[in-house]
């Protein structure tokens, strides 16, 4: 039984803006846009939705197998993936280049903007699948280098294997047969609700027709909580975090959940539920692998916000 993370991994360089990015915007000068913010904290984080996914499935109890490329300056990161128990033997190195970096600037409102240079991500995984089962693994194609959000989803359904599909940040640079190629087959298709309009856009299909290419459409809303529509449409909410610091990497979080219930059976809506309640933690943190939590302590906050049990031990 194995899950397969494929995405980026990356070094986060987070900002914070005590004042609100909207205050220093003119609408009417975006064509000669110059600004620039006085930032009050930075640090430097282990990041990437390949990293951030796989850190919480190893809190769960899980053992990830990474696909994505890193480049020299990944020892560090990558051992302490291995300290936790995820597998590094989809994960690619390119000696001559970096690790790819993303720098994040969040204003008081948790707005955010960010820069990403791919660097290593501009070479694909290659990785063969020598041990897949169809009857067990579960995949994820997360945002990472363009040839593997191509081909991944092929060789997942090649192979038999479940998979979501999460185009995110890459949806601009990917064409619309590219989307639909993708989409066609998954399990899920997970996105935030601008990521599903433009999807609609680049494909030129409605939700509807999106949704008949899938097994079904998880439409993330932040602090909202998250629509699904497999069939039946619902909704799930949110749980409560004891505080917020920072936003960023709360959907992976939320993604790492919705895989641990799926890979052992749980249906798509109490997935959704497990991974709301994995997001809430992240979020407490600055940082997307900084939060770290017990079964008790999860099946708690767990119970409070959905009267229920996880549903799945670790």
């Amino acid at each position: 039984m194995s899950i397969y993370v494929a995405g980026s991994l990356a070094f986060d360089r987070i900002m914070s803006f005590n004042g609100a990015f909207a205050d220093h915007i003119l609408a009417d000068k975006l064509h000669i846009l110059n600004v620039s913010f006085l930032i009050d904290g930075l640090v430097e984080k282990r990041g990437g939705c390949a990293g951030n996914i796989a850190y919480t499935l190893a809190l769960m109890g899980e053992k990830p197998l990474i696909l994505a490329t890193a480049g020299k300056n990944f020892s560090e990161y990558g051992a302490f993936l291995e300290s936790k128990g995820i597998s590094l033997e989809g994960v690619r190195i390119m000696k001559d280049e970096f690790t790819a970096s993303c720098t994040l600037i969040t204003d008081k409102n948790n707005n955010q903007i960010n820069g990403f240079h791919p660097a290593a991500m501009g070479f694909p995984c290659e990785y063969a699948f020598p041990h897949a089962d169809a009857s067990a693994d579960w995949g994820i194609v997360s945002p990472s280098n363009l040839d593997d959000m191509k081909v991944l989803p092929r060789l997942f359904r090649e192979k038999g294997i479940r998979y979501i599909y999460d185009p995110g940040q890459q949806i601009p640079a990917l064409s619309g047969d590219d989307l639909l190629d993708a989409i066609t087959g998954s399990s899920l298709l997970v996105t935030n609700d601008y990521e599903l309009e433009m999807i609609c856009k680049a494909t030129r299909r409605t939700r509807a027709e999106l949704r008949a290419l899938t097994g079904g459409v998880i439409t993330t809303l932040g602090e909202q909580g998250s629509v699904i529509d497999n069939g039946e449409r619902g909704s799930v909410g949110i749980a409560a975090p004891k505080t917020v610091a920072d936003p960023t990497g709360a959907g992976d979080s939320f993604r790492s959940g919705l895989l641990k219930g799926l890979l052992h059976g749980l249906d798509v809506p109490a997935s959704a539920r497990l991974g709301a309640t994995c997001a809430s933690y992240c979020i407490e943190h600055q940082g997307t692998q900084e939060h770290v939590f017990t079964y008790e302590d999860f099946a708690a906050r767990h119970r409070a916000a959905f009267h229920e049990e996880p549903g799945v031990k670790w």
